[in-house]
């Protein structure tokens, strides 16, 4: 077990927990006397690992409910209707709220946590790649309104995060790709050499689960969760890589005024693509839709160009950097093509939450661990990128 603190200057205001298994949980629960989890209904019927935190909650007298968590359920009348369980079971002030699940569900149970009785505290068991190395790190929570992403919510850091990459490998191979996404984009803002080799491991991984599908026919997930287990040891420490990066940018900036900006590597766009594939259905994707990840990969490769026109403006080919990402996303198998243009993503990159004014803080990526933050208008990416 290793234990990564995150900071408010001297003080320790949150943990993260890594470990092989779930044998420390009970250990983590200990000093709270009335637990409520929160659990993403689809997580409990498909993680076999989830029967050890089940048998810990039980021993407990842990209150239990389940959520559809999916973009479309991340509302307000989900965080409502978590809040109305709470008061129907008797959760008062010394309750700690426990989510189960993936990203969606460590958002709305953070953010219903903030607001219930004025907030009571709450931690996370994240069971995506994507939520493991950032969406439940950080203390960032909140819910879709209106059609545009995590546009309501708050900052507020919970007691703890425990992280067990078991749970990975019965996730579905196009999630955990997601997921794979965010790890590159947290390397890349901090390298520490964990970039290259994430790249790699997952390109090995990638290739040799094509080998045994499509060469010798044998069953896509039963690969997948074999190969998952034959590299767990190398994926345990990039995980445990990804939080240290984070958990450090947080303590440094934990409400986003500077350094934590970065953090925001192609998001702006990546909202952008995924609004506007909610609107037209995702048709546009080979994959009829996008992922969240998927969409972060688009938005670093479109980064990376805004990158180039804006420290090279003379210069129209991709530039090595640009070339690169494409280049592992692919060999990773992430799409990372965006089909949409830059015009149609403007109007709905206007309303960005990370907008002041008119202008909106773009990362740029100047090399694999190096990224600048820029404050540009709509209007002037549309005509550096033109």
């Amino acid at each position: 077990m290793e234990q990564i603190n995150i900071y408010s200057g001297k003080k320790a205001i949150s943990r993260i927990v890594t470990s092989a298994d779930f044998r420390d949980l009970a250990s983590c629960l200990e000093p709270y006397p009335n637990i409520y989890a929160i659990i993403d209904a689809k997580v409990a019927q498909k993680c076999p690992a989830l029967k050890q935190v089940a048998d810990v909650l039980r021993r407990r007298g842990a209150k239990m409910m389940e959520v559809e968590a999916a973009e479309e359920t991340k509302t307000l009348e989900t965080v409502m209707g978590i809040c109305g369980w709470l008061l129907e079971n008797g959760a008062d002030r010394d309750a700690l709220l426990l989510a189960v699940g993936g990203g969606i569900t460590t958002d709305m149970v953070g953010f219903a946590a903030s607001i219930y009785k004025r907030g009571v505290r709450f931690a996370y068991i994240p069971t995506t790649l994507l939520s493991q190395v950032d969406a439940a790190i950080g203390g960032k929570t909140g819910v879709n309104f209106q059609k545009y992403k995590n546009i309501l919510g708050v900052i507020r850091q919970p007691s703890f995060t425990y992280i067990c990459p078991q749970v990975l490998e019965s996730l579905p191979q196009r999630d955990f790709l997601s997921g794979v996404a965010e790890m590159l984009k947290t390397f890349i803002i901090e390298d520490g050499g964990n970039y290259q080799k994430a790249a790699d491991l997952f390109f090995d991984i990638s290739s040799e689960y094509h080998v045994e599908v499509m060469m010798y026919g044998k069953d896509g997930q039963a690969v997948w969760t074999d190969l998952l287990k034959k590299h767990r040891k190398t994926l345990n420490q990039l995980i445990a890589a990804a939080a240290r990066v984070k958990a450090g940018v947080v303590s440094r900036d934990q409400f986003e005024k500077d350094e934590r900006r970065k953090l925001n590597l192609g998001h702006t766009f990546a909202h952008a693509i995924e609004t506007l594939a909610q609107k037209d259905g995702g048709e546009r994707f080979e994959t009829k839709g996008v992922t969240h990840g998927e969409a972060v990969a688009m938005g670093m490769v479109l980064a990376a160009k805004l990158a180039d026109r804006y420290y090279r403006k003379d210069r129209n080919e991709p530039t090595e950097l640009e070339g690169r990402l494409s280049s592992d996303l692919w060999d990773c198998n992430i799409p990372c093509f965006c089909p949409y243009t830059i015009q149609e993503m403007a109007q709905t990159m206007k309303k960005d939450k990370k907008a002041e004014g008119d202008k909106i803080h773009f990362v740029l990526p100047k090399a694999i661990g190096e990224v600048e933050t820029v404050a540009l208008t709509v209007e002037e990416v549309c005509r550096m990128m033109a």
